[in-house]
């Protein structure tokens, strides 16, 4: 007879619980969702760089350069129709902030389709010239890999999320050829708690992710030889940092007011046909939008400060410092756009790529802009990288991803002490004005944010009335007397019944003691009354859409253990206790106190 293969891994994951420690179970999947996502890394640059590299270079035609309006059109139509067609039982999202909201949400539960939709559709967003970076979608990807791996060995919420952020730091290791970066990223971004345990797997994780994508595609994304910082431009790498976090506060409220355009556009091929060509546009009047952008970053950090103006209408002025210094400029804000319109009109990718390179041509117009004037000879390409990672600090809250990253994949660890300070500085500065970063600013809005600085209303916020209301109490009916439902009223086991009419609306609440004074004879003048009569306004009451937070608030203004709940229409649902309430909160502060231990 044949076995079930569901029946055959429930035998071997029994087997494994009896002979392997959970624990070092962990370390052993920790390294197969490195290789896995590293894998994927390799596989998501190979296929963008191909795709890329085919329309620039293989097409061979007259008037090619003309597609380029079109070409980030169809790339973002191309992702669009996937998804459409691909993608129907389930639902495709993309950036970090889905996966943030997965940790806190849904158990660190991430549909298994995001392992290959999220390669698939950002390579065809990105190849084809949209403005937007890889490494969003290959974290979301090497997250799903983790996540469903954890949930197929049956692994605790626990034990899934560390794996989850196993693969997130296994994709952006294998992106950037970053390990360290990969693991601060892990625990800087996606892991409110915890320990040094949690450190051995994404070590392993990221470490073996960063092998594997140099085996299989092994270019570097910058090569970068620079000299130690000096002192006497300590200052202006302050004034740097100040500039790149009032932009990344910019770029934040950007970023919002986007979304809420392309809200409002309902149609989807509408909203790809008029992003498309706006960013088609953008990229005929700043050729280095086109992709991911490193190739322009790149030729600054090479000397080649003109480069940014090749291929362009403004190529015959690249020799002019000034207009070179403008152009970077526009460039800048130009990128910001490009990159909100990619990511907001159904294409696939993030931010984390068009930080750093808008972050590097601030750098670049800071100082080739102030070596113009001929009073400073600063080192143009040391601040590039430290633009670029003042930028990501800023965008992100993330300063030490954004210090190990840039240092890891430039090779400028003697800038450590410049990369230190212009990261806390742009972190501080954009902080002061956004609590939230890019990524967490939505969820904390909805209540939706796992954030342990304020522990009570984090749990609170977890909880959903939906799951706390309680239903067994018997329900008495306005035109019946006590005498009525005089077995009920005695064997309940509650000591407060709510009136309903037939329509299921509340009409008002009656405390068991009154109905027992009554059926007991103490009080003969109230017998001949009926529930409508006797019933009593109460004190408050809950609506469904309410959160905990403004549950608990009420409960608490009044002194009062138990209130009735009831729609949008006022028809009666249950009641909500203080008592389920702290049930709920203690298995919840419970299941925190266990996080990543």
């Amino acid at each position: 007879m044949r076995k079930n293969p569901r029946h055959i891994i429930q035998r071997l994951n029994q087997w494994r619980i009896q002979k392997i420690s959970n624990r070092n179970f962990l370390v052993v999947l920790a390294l197969v969702v490195g290789l896995i996502g590293g894998l994927a890394a390799a596989v998501l640059k190979g296929l963008t760089h191909r795709i890329a590299a085919f329309l620039q270079d293989d097409v061979q035609w007259q008037y090619k350069y003309y597609l380029y309006l079109f070409f980030p059109l169809i790339g973002i139509l191309l992702s669009v129709l996937y998804v459409r067609r691909f993608i129907r039982k389930g639902t495709f999202e993309h950036g970090i902030t889905p996966i943030i909201y997965s940790i806190s949400r849904k158990s660190s539960r991430i549909e298994k389709h995001n392992v290959y939709s999220q390669i698939i559709t950002s390579a065809l967003t990105v190849g084809f010239g949209g403005s937007a970076g890889l490494e969003a979608p290959i974290a979301y990807s090497g997250a799903a890999i983790g996540s469903n791996a954890g949930r197929f060995f049956g692994l605790s919420y626990r034990e899934i999320t560390l794996l989850l952020a196993c693969g997130a730091a296994a994709g952006i290791a294998g992106a950037f050829n970053s390990p360290v970066a990969g693991v601060i990223f892990a625990i800087e971004i996606l892991l409110p708690e915890f320990s040094i345990p949690a450190f051995i797997p994404l070590l392993m994780a990221a470490a073996t992710a960063s092998v594997v994508s140099r085996l299989l595609y092994s270019e570097p994304l910058f090569h970068l030889v620079t000299d130690d910082w000096e002192l006497e431009a300590l200052f202006f790498y302050l004034l740097l940092s100040v500039c790149v976090g009032l932009f990344s506060i910019y770029f934040a409220k950007m970023s919002t007011w986007s979304k809420q355009f392309f809200s409002r556009i309902k149609n989807a091929y509408q909203r790809v046909w008029v992003s498309g060509l706006c960013l088609g546009l953008l990229i005929f009047l700043f050729p280095s939008l086109y992709g991911e952008g490193y190739i322009a970053i790149q030729q600054l950090l090479n000397g080649r400060h003109g480069a940014l103006l090749e291929n362009s209408i403004f190529s015959d002025y690249q020799h002019v410092g000034i207009l070179v210094t403008l152009y970077a400029l526009v460039t800048v804000f130009a990128k910001s756009i490009a990159a909100l319109i990619t990511l907001n009109s159904g294409g696939n990718g993030g931010v984390f790529g068009p930080s750093l390179v808008m972050g590097g041509l601030l750098g670049f117009t800071f100082s080739f802009g102030l070596n113009q004037t001929g009073l400073v000879e600063l080192n143009v390409a040391n601040f590039v990288v430290a633009g670029m990672a003042a930028a990501l600090s800023g965008i992100m809250h993330a300063p030490l991803t954004a210090i190990f990253l840039i240092a890891e994949i430039t090779g400028g660890y003697a800038l450590m002490v410049p990369l230190m300070l212009v990261t806390a500085i742009s972190y501080f500065i954009n902080r002061a004005s956004l609590k939230y970063s890019i990524y967490t600013k939505v969820l904390a809005e909805q209540g939706d944010l796992l954030t342990h600085e304020d522990k009570d209303r984090t749990v609170l916020s977890m909880m959903k009335l939906r799951y706390l209301l309680e239903r067994n109490f018997t329900v008495l009916r306005p035109d019946e007397y006590p005498v009525d439902r005089r077995h009920d009223i005695i064997h309940t086991k509650r000591n407060i019944f709510p009136v309903v009419d037939d329509g299921g609306k509340l009409l008002g609440i009656i405390y068991s003691e009154q109905l027992l004074e009554i059926l007991l004879g103490e009080h003969t003048a109230k017998a001949g009354k009926t529930m409508r009569e006797l019933a009593e306004k109460p004190v408050d009451i809950i609506r469904m859409d309410a959160n905990m937070e403004a549950v608990m608030h009420k409960m608490n203004r009044e002194d009062i253990w138990i209130l009735p709940v009831v729609d949008h229409q006022d028809n009666y649902m249950g009641f909500v206790s203080k008592s389920a309430v702290f049930n709920k909160y203690r298995a919840l502060l419970m299941r925190q106190g266990t996080y990543l231990e």
